[in-house]
């Protein structure tokens, strides 16, 4: 199994965004204790919207779900990945101006071909 978790990510504001989705993850690093666990790619500007990647470790995510137990499995969706993403989306809404997080490998097999 793959040591990273990727997640697209679209945004309308990249600066503000990327930096609420740092402070996040900076967040959980501090609590499971992980360091280096997450990094950000540039964005790249199409439609009026920022793109760019952050990659997660898988084992950051594993502490988390080992700390929140039960709570992590009442998350919506279906797996540790989408768990996570609702996670994540849950705690930065609200934070930032619009923005969508997908896990970047099944965009990339979705049967549309967008990405």
């Amino acid at each position: 199994m793959e040591g990273r978790i990727h997640i697209n990510v679209s945004a309308i504001d990249y600066d503000q965004t990327s930096k609420a989705l740092s402070r996040q993850l900076y967040l959980l690093e501090e609590m499971v204790h992980g360091q280096d666990d997450f990094a950000m790619t540039d964005s790249e500007f199409a439609f009026g919207w920022h793109f760019f990647v952050v990659s997660v470790n898988r084992s950051l995510v594993e502490k988390l779900v080992d700390q929140m137990g039960s709570e992590f499995d009442r998350l919506k969706g279906k797996g540790m990945e989408k768990k996570f993403l609702t996670w994540l989306t849950n705690n930065v809404e609200g934070k930032t101006s619009r923005f969508k997080l997908a896990i970047k490998e099944e965009m990339e097999s979705s049967k549309y071909g967008i990405f």
